[in-house]
């Protein structure tokens, strides 16, 4: 959520700024600004609601020239998505700018306390008290140091946040400071830079390194970057990681958005997940840090996460009992955080599933667990990100780049980061023998070339897409692991067409959303060729009594099915029916772009939606 970047170097800040800024704009925004320090000494600020796009105009007529600049794309919390709320915000000088991700919790008290003592604002924001105190702490002993003035105001902060300062009087630097919020900062031949995540970076290095929460950076325009303490201290090895995809990896590359790239994606990531993890005694899964002896006393799951992630653990939750006949509980991250009756031991596990590593629910969970002596593993698809470095292990899903907000390939390649742990706990659990697990590892091998099949008949999808484009709401329905699938193809028919969707187990349809069903009302059905097939039958029956629409996905060949449902949404035959998921909701989300493009949203950049929410 948010998004930062910084330059000073040799070059003009302002390309970078925008740029940088563009490749953000997956996380979601709904203003944006720039501010950069002229060669005049003073400071020249662009900033507007809307589109990064509409910045990059505006900047082009008011041209702001100099080489020291940050930057921002905002997404409200507090105060309305407004110039006056974009970012950077200045101190009462003018000489002083910052942007700012993350909350305030108490700027009420020192927003009151600033203007008590003079300070006038100039937005509804909780991160313009920033500026003034900075500007309050430049007055004082800290003057003529910014990194100095940005300590003193942190130490008045509480809450989360990631800080790019800049100063007309400390000319050619950039100060950054990290507490909760994910910031990276690199040094180049040209420069030095700061960004909210690597993204922005690829382009100009390989090599980036991470603040931790507590610590300070200092960027000067020779590339010099350097890291301090929370007392000021200097950092003699800070935490650094390589980038380790290619920058065009977040470019189009001739998709016409990067949600069709992404889906178009989903095999590779899945195969290269896959790649060299079954050896001679079965899964190798080195990155959960836990002995042979440490996963057979497991007793308990936890499975955290949030939206999409959580569809994920769902889908974890039927794996793990099923294969390794371990009892999950599986919760929304929000909702865990406040639970009391939490039921811990020393051989419980915690899972937390987040495709940004950031999510700060997710975290807090996590925190949580930790705290009552859990061990605590991650799936995540960001290298270095907050989760992975805070967990005990990680398993990385290696999806590489998802720009678009919704997610698609980094939720499939989780879904089969978790079969490869449930198998791995089967088999240290002895409840699966070597030969059974790799009979399952070759039928997740077949995933992949089942989902390319599903992708090369997205025009059923496209057909299907012309029942939504009169509708204001749709029911998705599904049995067993598929209620699942149900409940992400209808929050990806909501995140990316705004169109109202709900999504029930098929049994409970009868059970209240039955009222809905009318003449030409569109109902998504997932029936597979699984052991709830006739039942799931039985509720499209129901659907075609009341004259509703319906939209099935179905297993090849399924002629039942064929005649009962407007269009089909045909999947190969798929070995486990447990898996069926994995290769059926890629047609849910082509289904969801299709729609998404006849209703004219932007697939990439939903409204309201961020990529990654780092605030509760």
């Amino acid at each position: 959520m948010c998004g930062i970047v910084g330059y000073t170097g040799k070059n003009q800040a302002v390309n970078f700024l925008v740029e940088g800024l563009k490749t953000l704009e997956y996380r979601g925004y709904d203003s944006a600004g720039v501010e950069v320090l002229s060669t005049d000494g003073e400071l020249h600020g662009v900033k507007c609601a809307g589109r990064v796009a509409v910045l990059e105009e505006r900047c082009k007529t008011a041209n702001p020239v100099g080489t020291t600049g940050i930057a921002h794309t905002r997404w409200a919390t507090h105060g309305a998505p407004t110039d006056k709320n974009a970012h950077p915000h200045r101190d009462c000088s003018g000489r002083i700018a910052i942007v700012h991700n993350g909350i305030i919790e108490n700027y009420r008290e020192l927003r009151s306390y600033l203007s008590r003592n003079g300070h006038e604002f100039a937005s509804d924001t909780d991160s313009e008290v920033i500026a003034h105190l900075i500007e309050d702490a430049w007055a004082g002993p800290a003057k003529g140091d910014l990194l100095t003035a940005v300590r003193n105001a942190c130490r008045r902060l509480e809450g989360s946040w990631a800080i790019a300062a800049v100063c007309a009087d400390a000319p050619g630097q950039i100060v950054v400071a990290r507490n909760g919020s994910p910031l990276v900062v690199a040094s180049a031949a040209d420069g030095a830079y700061c960004a909210s995540d690597v993204t922005p970076l690829a382009s100009v290095t390989s090599h980036v390194i991470q603040l931790e929460n507590g610590q300070f950076g200092r960027l000067s325009q020779a590339g010099e970057v350097e890291v301090f303490d929370s007392e000021g201290l200097p950092v003699a090895e800070p935490s650094a990681i390589d980038i380790d995809w290619d920058a065009s990896a977040a470019t189009l590359g001739g998709y016409a958005d990067f949600m069709a790239k992404e889906i178009a994606e989903q095999p590779e990531a899945i195969e290269r997940l896959l790649s060299g993890r079954l050896g001679e005694k079965g899964i190798l899964l080195d990155e959960l840090k836990m002995t042979e002896e440490e996963l057979a006393a497991v007793d308990r799951i936890y499975l955290i996460a949030c939206g999409t992630s959580y569809h994920v653990g769902l889908i974890a939750r039927t794996l793990i009992q099923t294969w390794a006949k371990v009892p999950v509980i599986c919760d929304y991250a929000s909702e865990f955080n406040y639970e009391q009756d939490v039921l811990v031991t020393d051989h419980t596990l915690c899972v937390i599933i987040t495709q940004s590593g950031e999510t700060a629910d997710t975290l807090a969970a996590a925190r949580k667990m930790h705290g009552m002596g859990a061990k605590v593993f991650a799936v995540t698809n960001v290298l270095g990100s907050t989760a992975a470095r805070e967990s005990d292990g990680v398993l990385y899903v290696q999806a590489g780049p998802e720009v678009c907000v919704a997610s698609t390939k980094a939720y499939t390649a989780q879904m089969v980061a978790c079969a490869l742990f449930a198998l791995r706990l089967a088999q240290s659990h002895g409840v699966m023998s070597a030969e059974e697990v790799a009979t399952h590892y070759q039928d997740l091998k077949a995933i992949p070339d089942a989902i390319r099949e599903v992708i090369s008949r997205s025009w059923q999808d496209k057909q299907a897409a012309a029942v939504f484009r009169s509708a204001t709401s749709a029911l998705f329905l599904g049995r067993g692991v598929n209620a699942t699938t149900a409940y992400e193809g209808a929050l990806k028919l909501k995140e990316v067409s705004y169109l109202h969707a709900e999504a029930y187990p098929a049994g409970e349809m009868k059970h209240g959303p039955i009222a809905l069903l009318e003449p030409g009302f569109p109902v998504v059905a997932i029936v597979p060729a699984d052991r709830v097939h006739d039942k799931t039958v039985s509720n499209i029956q129901e659907v075609n009594a009341r004259g509703a629409v319906c939209v099935a996905v179905a297993t090849d060949g399924d002629e039942s099915v064929a005649s009962l449902c407007e269009h089909v949404l045909w999947i190969p035959p798929v070995a486990d029916e447990l898996l069926v998921p994995i290769v059926a909701v890629v047609h849910l989300q082509i289904l969801a772009r299709y729609v998404a493009r006849t209703r004219g949203c932007d697939v990439d950049k939903p409204r309201n939606l961020a990529k990654s929410v780092t605030v509760e």
